[in-house]
């Protein structure tokens, strides 16, 4: 296992097909997709297909989410991590993405801060990004709140697809 990401409590690996339970687990979740358009997966093919997924990213843009594993004892917590997105969103196109998503049951434990933290200081100090960006759905507070405290910006309002989302980015030289 090839960790790219190791924090006090946290560890970032690339997604493997063995994940699939835990993505099933996560992604199956209604709660969880309340702020994702409310359309959780229902078959653990739908999570290797989602697993698929980001490893293509991986190959045709040498990035894409990661696994998030507690080190104590390497369970399968969520994903978070940088996405090259090329389509264009509010404006912005060919720009790299933060996001994060976590299984129910380790919501509000810092978990979320830690790894986008981590996953920030990776795009500023390794890939040697100059901005990076995310967004929210308008009412996906506990979001809003982590991106807001590893010190990104809210710069507005926006819709993408049918949903009123936040738009968030911070440029390096305001990180540090």
């Amino acid at each position: 296992m090839k960790i790219i990401i190791e924090t006090e409590r946290l560890l970032l690996r690339e997604l493997l097909p063995s994940d699939k339970e835990g993505i099933f687990h996560l992604d199956s979740d209604m709660d969880v997709h309340e702020f994702l358009g409310k359309n959780p997966i229902k078959t653990i093919e739908e999570a290797q297909n989602v697993i698929d997924f980001v490893r293509l990213q991986y190959q045709e843009n040498g990035i894409g989410r990661w696994a998030v594993l507690l080190k104590e004892n390497h369970e399968f917590i969520g994903w978070a991590g940088l996405k090259l997105v090329k389509e264009e969103i509010n404006g912005h196109q060919n720009f790299y993405d933060l996001g994060y998503r976590f299984i129910k049951s380790f919501w509000q434990k810092g978990y979320g801060y830690e790894a986008a933290k981590a996953c920030l200081d990776y795009a500023f100090n390794v890939m040697h990004l100059e901005n990076v960006y995310a967004h929210a759905m308008v009412g996906n507070e506990g979001s809003k709140r982590i991106l807001e405290k590893i010190g990104m910006k809210n710069t507005g309002t926006f819709f993408h697809e049918e949903d009123e989302c936040v738009w968030f980015e911070i440029n390096k030289k305001d990180y540090y």
